[in-house]
């Protein structure tokens, strides 16, 4: 690794080891760092609740704590589904474990697949909701959306390169400041309602126009289907709840205990928070609108200025609640986008380690199952950072439009998950030992049979509400990561075939008849005399130094050099009209290789191992040419001699 690398990833670290077990935690310390993704997802799910319901105006938004009940109802389901995984899985693994165990490598490669497309929306979607939070307390940040995200999508990459220690600690502030500040927002505002004095928020008073298929009112059809709509949006609540199910391993002894107990904290918590929000959201006035210019209207009937400025919905209940306080305001919102940042921070901590298990099953190449090696888990790291600023670009760092794509893969993986757990119970339940262990076994399949029905019901609800909305992109992209990720295994699994010894051929095993060596030859040096000493010492059949005639001087001059040198070793120049090194020295192999087919051609080249990296651009290119053009041959060798340089070998 050099200087550029060192500055940007530093020194290596143990952290990075292939299957080093994470340290064990307490509880008070693992559930944090685990918690940011799941509350996150609540942190931005009741606006795009809010938004879908505001195309029928205040009569659909009325809707919104119905909604709320319905995502809480199914979050209970899908931790207590996953509490089960955590018991039988305390290993950890999570959805990709359970899926290759109970359904096979091809539903551990389309979670797989699933996973990867979503830890690409996770950073998207928390960077692009966080710079709406920095931007309602710096409102010039909000000119700039795109580059906001981008930059902070950036610092986070750089960050994960380096591996600091002191992003744990910051993680764990964090989520207990968010939680104290939201629930201190809550205690508050719940008095002042009863008080009866809550200020209104920034958008209290304004009407929203409700769109044009709900001009003449809510029909009973038309609202059922706007309220799956806003179900399938607001499902992405649920997008972090299985972190924990992979994460086990964090948690001190007794790991599955003190696992299963804090993804029941964490699921009340997240169902508390969205419908809190929900609640004070309503009690405050809060609008979120897709469109401020053409859906909202002052009660005069004139419409909202262009550049209307609308605040997430925490931001708007913060400044409500504490009016009289703006600080307190500004806090509020800055750890809520802190948060945030720091839920996107958490999928590059876990990307490597999941394209690990990818790759010791060869769905990826194998280099990165190799964590050890810092940049190899710098690859993945800075994949997900350009794929995420990518998705940022182009959807405008719109948390809308990117929302439309991030539940699918999410709703996807929870149902193969669930099927794998609904099987593994079914497989198990016949080697049960007592009545007890039997109807234990039972309700656990009983849960995890009603997480599948629950969550399979989610995602056809949320493809065929948001098919048209973006969600056959999400579709496209996961189905694309795992063709490719089959592709990957395929060729892996043909190299293997190809690579085997078939049993009492021993073919391969014996000797060549005769050894052909050959040694290039540029000039008479150093580091040709070096790869003639290892060539003669290898006692080949024959030997021969060999040189291209590309410039009769030096060819004269070479020759020279090699009399006066002595070198018992015969010097044969090779004819090029076309003053080309490569194309005559491989007619002279292919040549040999025609006389003796059974004969091994072995290739000695000399090569110079430079100290600088700009150095490699003006040494060794012939070589590395002449290789690309050997390796297709069979029963050619080509094998570089080195010599390093020094400062001694440097002219004074």
């Amino acid at each position: 690794m050099g200087a550029l690398g060192r500055l940007a990833l530093g020194r290596p670290t143990r952290e990075f080891a292939p299957r080093a077990k994470p340290r064990p935690l307490r509880v008070r310390y693992a559930l944090p760092l685990l918690a940011p993704d799941a509350l996150s997802s609540v942190a931005y799910a009741p606006d795009e609740i809010l938004l879908t319901l505001a195309a029928a105006g205040l009569v659909g938004m009325s809707l919104s704590p119905w909604v709320g009940l319905a995502i809480a109802a199914v979050m209970a389901v899908v931790i207590a589904s996953y509490r089960q995984t955590i018991r039988e899985y305390p290993e950890g693994g999570g959805d990709y474990t359970v899926a290759k165990q109970n359904l096979g490598l091809a539903a551990g490669g389309l979670v797989g697949g699933a996973a990867m497309v979503d830890s690409l929306l996770t950073v998207a979607v928390s960077v692009s909701c966080g710079a709406q939070y920095f931007a309602s307390i710096i409102p010039p940040l909000e000119s700039h959306p795109k580059t906001v995200a981008v930059g902070l999508v950036a610092v986070i990459m750089l960050a994960s390169l380096r591996g600091l220690k002191v992003l744990d600690n910051l993680v764990i502030l964090a989520v207990y400041a968010f939680i104290a500040a939201l629930a201190v927002t809550a205690l508050v505002g719940g008095i002042e309602v009863a008080a009866g004095r809550l200020g209104p928020s920034p958008a209290e008073g304004l009407e929203v126009v409700p769109g044009r298929d709900f001009e003449h009112g809510l029909t009973v059809l038309a609202g059922a289907f706007l309220a799956l709509r806003a179900f399938s949006s607001g499902a992405v609540a649920l997008a972090g709840v299985q972190t924990i199910s992979t994460g086990v391993q964090r948690f001190c002894d007794p790991k599955p205990r003190n696992a299963a107990r804090s993804l029941a904290v964490l699921g009340t918590a997240c169902a508390a928070l969205l419908l809190g929000t929900l609640w004070l959201g309503s009690q405050v006035g809060a609008v979120i609108v897709a469109d401020p210019a053409r859906q909202l209207r002052y009660p005069s009937g004139a419409p909202v200025p262009a550049d209307f400025h609308q605040d997430p919905l925490w931001a708007q209940i913060a400044q409500a609640v504490f009016a009289g306080a703006r600080p307190l305001s500004v806090i509020v919102i800055g750890l809520v986008g802190l948060l945030l940042i720091l839920a996107a921070s958490s999928a590059f901590r876990w990307v490597p380690a999941l394209m690990s298990m990818l790759a010791e099953d060869e769905f990826l190449p194998k280099q990165f199952y190799r964590r050890s090696d810092r940049r190899v888990a710098a690859h993945g790291i800075v994949t997900l950072g350009v794929g995420s600023s990518a998705l940022i670009m182009v959807m405008g760092a719109s948390v809308t439009r990117l929302i439309q794509l991030y539940i699918v893969g999410v709703f996807a993986s929870f149902t193969i998950s669930q099927l794998g757990m609904t099987r593994h119970w079914n497989a198990k339940l016949p080697l049960a030992k007592t009545a007890a262990e039997r109807r234990r076994m039972l309700v656990s399949r009983a849960v995890n049979a009603l997480g599948l029905a629950l969550t399979a019901v989610a995602l056809v609800i949320v493809v065929i509400t948001k098919f048209t909305h973006g969600a056959w992109i999400s579709l496209g992209l996961v189905g694309g990561a795992f063709w490719i990720m089959r592709l990957i295994r395929r060729h892996y699994r043909r190299v293997a075939a190809q690579l085997a010894l078939p049993k009492g051929d021993r073919r391969d095993l014996g000797l060549p008849s005769r050894v052909h060596v050959i040694v290039l030859v540029s000039a008479m040096n150093r580091a040709t005399a070096r790869a003639l000493a290892y060539a003669r010492a290898t006692r080949p059949s024959t030997l021969e130094a060999l040189s291209v005639a590309v410039d009769m001087a030096r060819v004269w001059e070479l020759r020279r050099a090699w009399d006066r040198a002595d070198v018992p070793v015969t010097l044969r120049i090779l004819d090029s009209p076309r003053r080309d090194i490569t194309r005559p020295l491989v007619d002279h192999i292919m040549a040999l290789r025609r006389r003796s087919p059974r004969d091994m051609v072995v290739l000695y080249i000399p090569e110079k191992v430079v100290r600088h990296w700009w150095e490699r651009w003006l040494h060794n290119r012939s070589a590395a040419r002449l290789t690309s053009r050997l390796r297709h041959l069979r029963g050619v060798v080509v094998a570089t001699v080195p010599w390093q340089l020094g400062p001694s070998e440097e002219p004074k």
